[in-house]
Parts: C-alpha cells; sequence; structure tokens
C-alpha cells in the first residue's frame, strides 16, 4: 500500500529540482546575455557607479543557484544511501542524527568547492582567519546549540538505546519509549502517551535507565499477607495464578518470594519478564487482579496497618478439646505407642508441641544431640544420608511416621538429616513428657523396648533376614533406664573433705 505524503514530497522534490536544474541551465547557458543586460540596466538608471558590481552579482545569483542545486543532490544522495542500499541490503535503519550529521558535512564540502569555482579569487582560510572574533561571538552564542549538538553525536557513537526502547532519564525520572533522536533533543513519549523533548546536553550528564526493545527487562508487582497465612501457600497459589497472564513471558518463569517482613505482614514481590515491555504498566495491573482472585480462593488475606489489643484468656474448651483430640488420634496411630492406653495417650498428647517447617528446610542434622522425637502430622519429609561428602536420600516420610524416637528413649545422636519437602507441620515429643509416663506406668519401659528392638531388627532383616536376638531387646531396656533415671545423691559419707570445716573440741 502506498503513503499518499510520502508521494507528494517525492512530486514537491522532483518538481523544486526541475525549476533550480533549469534556472542553472540558464545562467550558464545566458552568462554573457546577462551580464550585459544587468550593465545596460544599471547605466540607464543612471547607476554608474554600481555597474562594476554587475559580475559580483551574476556570480552571487549563481552561487546561490549552484547551492541550491547542491543542497537537493546531498538530500537525492541521503535517501539513496540510508533508505535504499543501508536499509534493502543490511537492514539497518540509520538514526536521524546521524542522516544529518552526513547531510551537513556533504553539503559544506559540495558548499566549499562552488564557492571556490565562483570565486577564485577569494581565499576561504583567509576569510575564517580574520573572522576570529567573529567566531568567539558565534560560539557564545550557539554554546548550548553546540553542546546538544556534540551530545548528540557521542550518544550516536556508544549507541546506548535506540528507537523502540524505553528509557529513564535523570532525577525526574521521565520515562517513555524513545521516538526520535536529533541533533538536539531526545523525543520519548510517556505511558501517560505525553510526549517529552530532554536535550541531548542533559541527557548526557544524567543517569539513563535503558530497557532495550526485544529484551526481557524484568517488572516487580508488590503485595503483602498477614504472618498468619503460611509463605510456602502464599508463594504456590501466587505462582499458579499468574502463569497464564497474557504478556507474561514463557521462556523465564516468574518468581514470587519474601520481599521483608513488614509492620503489618509479610511482603511480597512477584517478579516476571513481559514479553512486550511498553504494556508493563496493563500486565501489572492485570497480575494484580489474579492474585486479589487467588487470595480469595485460597482464604489468604492482605494484610492492611492495624493495631491489636490483646485479651489473655482462657482458651475455649471446645477449641481446645478439638485440637487435642486431632493430636490423640495422630498419636494412637503410631506403633510405639500402640502399648499406651487412652488416658496416657491423651496425657501425651497434651504435652507434645507443633511445629511448622519451610520447603527445603533442614531441622535436624546428624551428629547432634537430641532427647525428642518427631510425629509428621501434614506433610513430607526426606530422610538423608552423608557419604563421601555427598548426600543421598535414604527415605522419604509421610502423615503419621515418626522419626527420632532412639533419642527420646536413649538419648543417642542423631542418626541423619531430615529435611522438609513441602511445608510440614510436625509434633514434638520431649523427654520430660515420656519421663511422665514412666513414672506412672514403669512397665511401659520394658514393652517399648521390645517393640524397638523387633522395629530395628524388621529394618535389618528386609535386607537379611536372621532370627530375634533377645541381646538387642536387653540392650535398649537398659539404655532407656539408664537414660530415664536420674544418678543418685552422693552421701554425706562419700563426699570429700572440707578443709575449712571446723571440728568442735570434744
Amino acid at each position: 500500500m502506498t503513503n499518499p505524503r510520502k508521494n507528494n514530497k517525492l512530486a514537491f522534490f522532483l518538481m523544486v529540482t526541475a525549476i533550480v536544474v533549469l534556472a542553472v541551465y540558464g545562467i550558464a547557458c545566458f552568462d554573457a546575455l546577462l551580464r550585459e543586460g544587468l550593465r545596460s540596466h544599471l547605466l540607464r538608471a543612471q547607476l554608474g557607479g554600481l555597474t562594476s558590481q554587475t559580475d559580483t552579482i551574476i556570480d552571487v545569483l549563481r552561487l546561490v543557484l549552484f547551492s541550491s542545486l547542491a543542497y537537493l543532490v546531498v538530500v537525492a544522495l541521503n535517501t539513496l544511501v540510508f533508505d535504499l542500499i543501508l536499509r534493502l541490503r543490511r537492514g539497518f535503519e540509520a538514526p536521524a542524527l546521524v542522516r544529518n550529521v552526513f547531510s551537513i558535512v556533504a553539503f559544506m564540502v559540495l558548499f566549499c568547492l562552488i564557492f571556490n569555482v565562483v570565486f577564485p579569487k577569494v581565499n576561504l582560510g583567509a576569510l575564517f582567519t580574520t573572522s576570529a572574533i567573529f567566531g568567539v561571538i558565534l560560539g557564545l552564542a550557539l554554546q548550548d546549540t553546540l553542546g546538544n549538538f556534540f551530545a548528540g553525536i557521542s550518544m550516536q557513537a556508544d549507541r546506548p538505546f535506540q528507537v523502540g526502547d524505553v528509557i529513564t532519564v535523570g532525577a525526574l525520572r521521565h520515562k517513555g519509549i524513545v521516538e526520535e533522536i536529533t541533533w538536539r533533543a531526545i523525543k520519548i513519549r510517556t505511558f501517560s502517551n505525553h510526549v517529552v523533548l530532554i536535550n541531548n546536553n542533559t541527557a548526557a550528564k544524567e543517569p539513563i535507565e535503558v530497557c532495550p526493545r526485544g529484551n526481557l527487562n524484568a517488572c516487580f508487582v508488590v503485595f503483602n499477607t498477614l504472618y498468619t497465612d503460611s509463605p510456602a501457600k502464599t508463594i504456590h497459589v501466587v505462582r499458579e495464578a499468574i502463569r497464564d497472564v497474557p504478556n507474561v513471558s514463557r521462556i523465564m518463569a516468574p518468581v514470587v518470594r519474601i520481599r521483608n517482613l513488614g509492620d503489618s505482614g509479610v511482603d511480597y514481590e512477584v517478579k516476571y519478564w513481559p514479553e512486550d515491555y511498553t504494556l508493563h504498566d496493563d500486565t501489572d495491573a492485570l497480575i494484580r487482579q489474579r492474585i486479589w482472585y487467588a487470595f480469595r480462593r485460597a482464604n489468604l488475606n492482605f494484610a492492611y496497618p492495624t493495631r491489636t489489643l490483646v485479651v489473655e484468656r482462657k482458651p475455649r474448651p471446645g477449641h481446645a478439646d478439638k485440637d487435642n483430640a486431632v493430636i490423640l488420634e495422630r498419636l494412637a496411630a503410631v506403633d510405639i505407642f500402640a502399648p499406651l492406653s487412652r488416658e496416657e495417650t491423651a496425657m501425651l498428647a497434651r504435652a507434645v508441641k507443633s511445629h511448622v517447617y519451610a520447603p527445603g528446610e533442614l531441622f535436624i542434622r546428624a551428629g547432634d544431640a537430641g532427647s525428642s522425637m518427631f510425629v509428621i502430622h501434614h506433610g513430607r519429609v526426606s530422610v538423608q544420608l552423608r557419604e563421601d561428602g555427598h548426600t543421598r536420600s535414604v527415605a522419604t516420610l509421610g502423615e503419621g511416621a515418626f522419626f527420632g524416637e532412639m533419642a527420646l528413649l536413649t538419648g543417642e545422636p542423631r542418626s541423619s538429616d531430615i529435611v522438609a519437602l513441602e511445608e510440614t507441620k510436625v509434633l514434638e515429643i520431649g523427654h520430660a513428657a515420656m519421663k511422665q509416663l514412666f513414672d506412672t506406668n514403669p512397665v511401659l519401659v520394658e514393652t517399648l523396648s521390645h517393640i524397638i528392638a523387633k522395629r530395628k531388627q524388621g529394618l535389618a532383616a528386609s535386607a537379611h533376614p536372621m532370627p530375634a536376638n533377645p541381646a538387642v531387646s536387653a540392650g535398649i531396656l537398659s539404655s532407656i533406664k539408664r537414660f530415664f533415671t536420674p544418678p543418685p545423691p552422693r552421701s554425706a559419707a562419700h563426699a570429700p573433705p572440707n578443709p575449712d570445716r571446723v571440728t568442735p573440741a570434744s
């Protein structure tokens, strides 16, 4: 489809060129007649004193016409080089400033050549040398203009940005899409559809943030949640909600992470890469909308400035009983607690502590001392062993599984690393809770020792079947009694002598 405006410009250019060529041809063919006619006209007008300047007038007219023709030639050459040869063969689109500099330099060269041909007796070098004062005055008057011109040349040489890039200039944060780079200024169109012109000299002195066209430039969207909302759940919900948002790149997956622990809640940020950075404002708004709807579905809450008045009161019996009942059922399903009565399991449930761990968090390290065991209430964990500086996973435990029983009953160090595979809630049973059970029911010590011995022998027999070994049960029983029985107090007869003690005289 042809461009009417471009066709009109081409027709006007051809018409002007034809007129100038005819004028140049006419003055070249009728040079002598023009000089004689102009001299006769001046004599008839009784301007005989000016007849000596007839040649100068004709030469100035020739200079103007030839200079006009030179300008048209430069315009045609500019179009030929930059619009036809470079763009068609190499796909290169030259900046407007480069084209302007090319036109100015080419025209000045042609003008000097024409001037030397028309006025061969005039020395241009001497003319410019004798005009030093005029040059200083002109330079001071054009200081800002020349500064913009040379700053524009410098930016074109470095090419920090191009037409179509998004830039942010200076402390005033002028941000928009570069539409044109001229010899005087940078023209940007803001995202409010306003046009801002920034002088090249000013832009050269200010920091410029560039988001290149066709590059994946990151954007950030900030939101927050209450401290009671799970970070793992929040990150998962938001990541899934924005995965299919239009203009979000599929090459680089969005990142949702905690930005700060604020006064009113947990601050998060979404880092994503838009396919078209010029549309990032609309994409930011759509991401915020998707987060709001995702929060409603997932029962998550936004945080806002509040003042909390804490009133200490006894927990509601119904609520506490409900939580204890859930924990009681969880402990009753654990193998090693099968010998416990309902009352003993309930007493143990009231003494447990619950903990929540983040995905990937290491909460038990091999070799550490411990005196408690854990029951997985929700989530999954990985049991890992270290061998030759490497870590390998040997088991994955889910809800209802337990670990760390040897540390609880015998005080042995932790034998493996435990890492949460997802957000995991565990119930910790401490040494004091088990000691209270053993004090009220001493028979439990022997019963639990038999269960743990069978468990250890069962794990070993899975690889190599072997008969039951009573010595294992006896060893575990001895370790449990030794761990839960406090050492006897030292008697006065075995106390070390006190040299400061005075014995009364008999």
